[in-house]
C-alpha cells in the first residue's frame, strides 16, 4: 500500500499522464481512458504486417538499436555486472541501475541511457509440462532505456522516442499499442505506474514511470523489452529456430536454455557453488540432459558465447566454459 503522501503524489502523476502522452504522441493516436485503465491505439491498426525478407543478425540488430537510441538522446552505457548481491544474487533487470535514485533517494545512478543488459530470471511462463513457453528464456538481453527525469513531459518524450526507435528497426506505429492502469503500485521503497506495449497483440515490453516512495521528486523511467522477443515480433520466425538456430532440433529446449544460461554465468566467472550466485549456476547446469551432454557441449557453448559477446566481454574463454559444464555434469 502507498502511504498518504506518496499516494497523493502518485494520484497527481496518474491524473496528468493521459494529457502528457497525448501531447508527446500527437493527434495520430486514439486514447481510451476508462477509470484507471488507459489504452492507446493507432487508428489504422488493421493494416497488414509484412516481416522482413532477410532478418538482421543479432549484431546488426544491436547496432541498429544503439544508433536509434542515441538519436533519441539515449547513448549506450556499459552493462551492469551480472553478479549483483543487493536484493537479488544476479542482475535480473536493467532497472537495477536506478537503485541509488529510487531506493536510496540519492541523486545518482549506476548507469543511464540505453543498456543491452544480459539478465537471468526463473520467472518465465511455462506450459503444463513445465517447459518454457515460446517467448520466454531463463537468460536474455533486457533491452532498456533507464533514465532519471525531472519533469513528467520527459516520460512522454521517452515513449515517443521509443516509437522512433521501433520505426528505425522496421516496425510501424500502426501495429503498436499500449495499455495499463494508472493506479500506482508500490514495492518497498519504490512506487510506479506501468504501461505495457504490444506489437500485433504480442506483449513486447513496458514503460514504467518510477519514483522514490518517500521522495517523489526522485523520478525515473524504465523502458524495456527483450532483444530476443523484439526479434521474434519483427521477424515472426519459429521461436526455437530464432533463439537456438541450427541446434533447435538437436536437443531439448530445456537443455539448450540451460547451456545458454550456464555459458553466460560461467563467462562472468560465476562458477558452481553450494549457495549464492554459484548456487544458481549449479542449479542451471543440473537441468542439462546428461544423455545429450555425453557427446560434449562445446559447439552449443561456442554459439552461446558468441551471442553473449555482442553485449560485452566475457572473462572466461568458451573452451574453459565447456569444460566446466562437462565437469559439473560428471559430479
Amino acid at each position: 500500500m502507498l502511504t498518504t503522501a506518496s499516494s497523493t503524489a502518485g494520484d497527481v502523476l496518474a491524473l496528468r499522464i493521459p494529457t502528457v502522452l497525448r501531447t508527446a504522441l500527437g493527434t495520430h493516436w486514439e486514447f481510451t481512458v476508462d477509470g484507471p485503465r488507459i489504452e492507446i491505439q493507432h487508428p489504422h491498426r488493421g493494416t497488414p504486417y509484412r516481416p522482413p525478407r532477410r532478418p538482421p543478425s543479432w549484431k546488426g540488430l544491436l547496432h541498429s538499436l544503439q544508433t536509434a537510441f542515441a538519436d533519441t538522446g539515449a547513448p549506450r552505457d556499459d552493462c551492469l555486472p551480472l553478479r549483483w548481491g543487493r536484493d537479488t544474487e544476479l542482475t535480473i533487470s536493467a532497472v537495477q541501475a536506478l537503485d541509488p535514485l529510487l531506493k536510496d533517494g540519492r541523486p545518482q545512478t549506476y548507469r543511464q541511457g540505453f543498456l543491452p543488459q544480459p539478465v537471468v530470471r526463473f520467472t518465465g511462463e511455462r506450459d503444463a509440462s513445465g517447459d518454457l513457453c515460446d517467448g520466454f528464456l531463463t537468460s536474455f538481453v533486457n533491452v532498456s532505456r533507464v533514465q532519471p527525469i525531472e519533469r513528467l513531459d520527459e516520460y512522454g518524450n521517452i515513449l515517443d522516442g521509443w516509437l522512433s526507435v521501433l520505426s528505425q528497426l522496421g516496425f510501424h506505429a500502426r501495429h503498436m499499442s499500449a495499455r495499463g492502469t494508472l493506479t500506482p503500485w508500490r514495492r518497498r521503497e519504490v512506487a510506479g505506474i506501468t504501461l505495457h506495449f504490444r506489437h500485433l497483440g504480442l506483449d513486447l515490453g513496458d514503460i514504467v514511470l518510477l519514483w522514490n516512495a518517500d521522495d517523489p521528486t526522485c523520478m525515473a523511467v524504465d523502458l524495456g523489452t527483450g532483444l530476443e522477443r523484439l526479434a521474434w515480433a519483427r521477424t515472426q520466425q519459429h521461436w526455437p529456430a530464432l533463439v537456438y538456430g541450427r541446434f533447435a532440433e538437436m536437443a531439448p529446449p530445456a537443455t539448450l536454455d540451460a547451456v545458454r544460461t550456464a555459458t553466460l554465468l560461467l563467462g562472468h566467472g560465476i562458477n558452481p557453488a553450494p549457495r549464492g550466485a554459484g548456487g544458481v549456476t549449479r542449479r542451471v547446469i543440473g537441468t542439462i540432459d546428461p544423455d545429450v551432454a555425453h557427446l560434449g557441449v562445446s559447439a552449443i557453448v561456442r554459439e552461446a558465447f558468441n551471442y553473449w559477446s555482442h553485449c560485452g566481454v566475457l572473462r572466461v574463454p568458451w573452451p574453459t566454459i565447456a569444460g566446466l559444464i562437462e565437469e559439473e555434469l560428471r559430479r
